[in-house]
């Protein structure tokens, strides 16, 4: 069985931050890749950011500047740090880790999202 959790996610006023988590637990071997995603109310999920158990980063362009993807000392934990949040930041950010389980082969698994909503 393994779990990937998001939390902190809210309501926040234009201009200011949140930092997001993702944990993944459960029958873990290896995590390859973790990485943040979002849904826009009426639109498709898109890619925010990723990073590698090598320490790359990937950054969509729309997320360059604002958006700071982090790991934690524990591996199986990742951070989103985002800044200055904009109206059109308000979205559900999903945690999409790709991991090899202790019985079978690598895959993906996805959190459930936290709600991000950005509002005065």
């Amino acid at each position: 069985q393994v779990q990937v959790v998001e939390s902190g996610g809210g309501l926040v006023e234009p201009g200011g931050s949140l930092r997001l988590s993702c944990v993944a637990s459960g029958s873990i071997l290896r995590i390859n890749v973790m990485g943040w995603y979002r849904q826009a109310p009426g639109k498709q999920r898109e890619l925010v950011a990723t990073s590698t158990s090598g320490g790359s980063t990937n950054y969509a362009d729309s997320a360059k500047g604002r958006f700071t993807i982090s790991r934690g000392n524990a591996k199986n934990t990742m951070y989103l740090q985002i800044d200055s949040l904009k109206p059109e930041d308000t979205a559900v950010y999903y945690c999409k880790v790709n991991l090899l389980p202790w019985s079978g082969s690598a895959m993906d698994y996805w959190g459930k999202g936290t709600l991000v909503t950005v509002s005065s």
